[in-house]
Formats: structure tokens, sequence, C-alpha cells
């Protein structure tokens, strides 16, 4: 069954904030619908307000009770919220899980708040290639701040710095050697260390060991450092001073020109990945000459640059 969609509507009813159109909106941005670029388009001068915040960190660190905690007070405070959940998807089936609303029932009939599962569908740094558009949307729906939960992969999890105003990097105590994650490089994306489940024996070592590798880090006069909170969401500790240090955070880059510079380098990553890909959907042969040239390559009969030539030349 086809479903027609109303354009005008769906615009005026994202305006609005009715999850509904919310809920739609999104759902054409992540099948790629080709009315998508003028619905983003009516939606553009009403966007650019909300402050996305990026939580991340390893599997079980408690991204998703943080997330809860967070909302429930911007709530309390009134704010319209957005949650984007950015969930694994599956090397093998291609499925995901997408269960953040099932950790988030608190909030799911809340009309103030609007939680949306996505699959990965295999974009490295745990960012489906749709979210930068469903945050507009969410920003265009009048979400004050919106919360972007990633999978917590490891290395490849720096990507959400690019999609985030302020990120917070997530760590819990026994989770193991501090020193191991600050080699990953996650602690380098990191504009606020939170040390989750601060209920728990070792969560105050925990703290002092971050604090320890933030003094020692190289800065320049003036530079932003990242604090250390503590947060519990079981005893609903440490919330307020999240949402502190990600203000003061907000301040400082405003104040020091940081802002801008990274909007700008957000936008430009999401203008590179709708050309990159427009250049795969346009290539004479759609994938399945990238697939040929791609066997030539592994065979050793071409080499990727001559390759990458090739399907540019096309």
């Amino acid at each position: 069954m086809v479903t027609t969609v109303d354009p005008a509507a769906l615009v005026a009813g994202v305006r609005a904030g009715r999850p509904r159109a919310i809920g739609r909106l999104i759902s054409l941005v992540e099948s790629g619908s080709p009315l998508v670029p003028g619905l983003v388009a009516d939606l553009a001068a009403d966007t650019g307000h909300a402050l996305v915040v990026g939580l991340t960190g390893s599997p079980g660190v408690g991204k998703s009770s943080a997330v809860g905690a967070l909302v429930a007070r911007l709530r309390e405070r009134g704010e319209r919220v957005g949650v984007l959940a950015v969930d694994p998807t599956s090397p093998f089936s291609g499925g995901a899980v997408l269960g953040d609303r099932v950790r988030m029932q608190e909030h799911a009939l809340d009309a103030g708040v609007h939680i949306r599962s996505m699959a990965t569908r295999g974009e490295l740094g745990g960012l489906a290639a749709a979210v930068p558009a469903a945050l507009r949307v969410l920003d265009a729906a009048g979400c004050a701040t919106t919360l972007v939960e990633t999978v917590g992969v490891g290395q490849s999890e720096v990507a959400v710095a690019a999609t985030a105003d302020v990120t917070l990097v997530l760590l819990a105590p026994g989770a193991g050697d501090g020193v191991q994650l600050a080699k990953a490089g996650v602690l380098e994306v990191a504009d606020v260390l939170v040390v989750t489940k601060a209920d728990r024996d070792g969560a105050s070592g925990l703290a002092r060991e971050l604090r320890a590798m933030v003094a020692h880090g190289h800065r320049e006069p003036g530079d932003w450092v990242p604090p250390v909170v503590a947060l519990s969401s079981v005893e609903g500790t440490g919330v307020d001073d999240v949402l502190a240090a990600v203000a003061d955070f907000a301040e400082h880059q405003r104040r020091t020109g940081g802002w801008d510079v990274r909007r700008t380098a957000r936008a430009r990553g999401e203008v590179e990945q709708l050309v990159l890909a427009q250049v795969r959907a346009s290539a004479p042969g759609g994938a399945g000459e990238l697939d040929r040239l791609a066997a030539e390559v592994a065979a050793g009969r071409l080499d990727p640059y001559a390759a990458a030539r090739d399907l540019l030349a096309r």
C-alpha cells in the first residue's frame, strides 16, 4: 500500500511539534525519499537553535540511563527534548535492536519528548547517515536540546564529536583501565567527562584518575579544560552538575568563536556525505559497477587509484 504525503501538511505538523509528523519525516529521511530535500529546505529557516549533546562511551557504561536522567531534568525545566539513539546494525543480518524506546518507557508517552532509534547501517563512528537530517527535523520541531546516544564501539566512536555541539564521554568504575581508554582516543573528543554509576565502589578513584589525565594534557592558554563530573542515575545525583558543565562549555565556545567553527565543520561533513551519496547513486551501473571495480582491485588487476579515477570519469 502506497501512502501519499502532503508536504505542506507534513512541514506544518513538524513546526507544530506533532509527534506523528516528526516521526513520519524522519522515516522519510531514513528511507532516502526523494521528497526529503524539498522538505528539509522548507524547514531550513526553523533550524539552528537546538543544542546537540552527544553521549558516547563503552557498552554497558549507562548511556541510556544517563539520557533518561537528563531528559527528566530538562522536562522539569519546561524544555522540549529530542533523543536520537543510534543502535548498531548487525553485520550478519543487517538488523538492529533499536531498544532505547524500551529503556526509556517513562518518557515514551510524553508529548514533549521525541525519542527516535536509528540503526547505524554500517556507518563508521556509530552514526547513521540520516542523523544530521534527523537533527534538523527535531530542531525545526522546537526541541531546545537533542541528545544523541551512540553505540559505544571504541575508536570509531569519535565520530560523535563531529555531530554534536557538546560531547560527553561516559565512563563507569570497574569498566577497565583508564589508560586503555585514553589510548583508544575516546578521551580526546570529550568536552565533559562523566563518571557514571557514581554510587558504586571505585567511582571516586576513577574520577581522580581522569582529572590527573586531563591535567597532563597539552593545551594552549585559554583552551577549555574538560571537567570530570560524577553522575548516579540510581540516586538521581549529578544531573544538574552535568547540565551546568554543558552550559559552561557552550558559553566558552560562543565566547571564543569555537561554536561557529564546530557548527561549520558539522555542516561541511553533512554536505560531503550528501555529495558522496549522490556520486554513488549516479555512477553508471550503480553499486554493481562499484562492486566490479572492487573485485578488480581485490584480484590485483587494477589499483585503487585507477579504479577511483575510472568511477569518477564515468
